[in-house]
């Protein structure tokens, strides 16, 4: 069971990698396009983009910290870490999707919180 809580884990912590990569590199790429679902005009303004680029800096605090509680931390404050910032995920997934769009509730708050009961079993 701990292997799956690291495994899922770790899962979330590179799809957060991932869209901040997508977000502070290649916000006007066509895969930003077809996965924001917004036109390129909009995606090459220089505000979009650095709006962009500031969210996807969050993402990466996100996956940061899950690779710390995952990999890193001292085996004492590992669960507390790893529930902590499954639980920023959902929190922003949720708010994703009240505000933004309901897609990220599945997306991204899915497998966090699939991740955060399998963390929380293994405890």
């Amino acid at each position: 069971m701990e292997v799956l809580a690291l495994g899922l884990t770790l899962l979330v912590a590179l799809e957060h990698l991932y869209i901040m990569g997508l977000e502070m590199f290649a916000s006007g790429s066509r895969t930003a396009q077809r996965t924001f679902n917004l036109p390129p005009e909009f995606l090459s303004d220089r505000r979009v983009k650095t709006l962009f680029a500031n969210q996807g800096l969050y993402n990466g605090f996100l996956a940061a910290g899950l690779i710390w509680g995952a990999l890193i931390a001292p085996e004492a404050y590992a669960f507390q870490l790893q529930v902590f910032f499954l639980g920023c995920v959902i929190v922003a997934a949720a708010y994703g999707a009240v505000t933004s769009n309901k897609g990220i509730l599945i997306k991204q708050g899915l497998p966090a919180i699939v991740a955060l009961i399998v963390v929380l079993l293994a405890g």
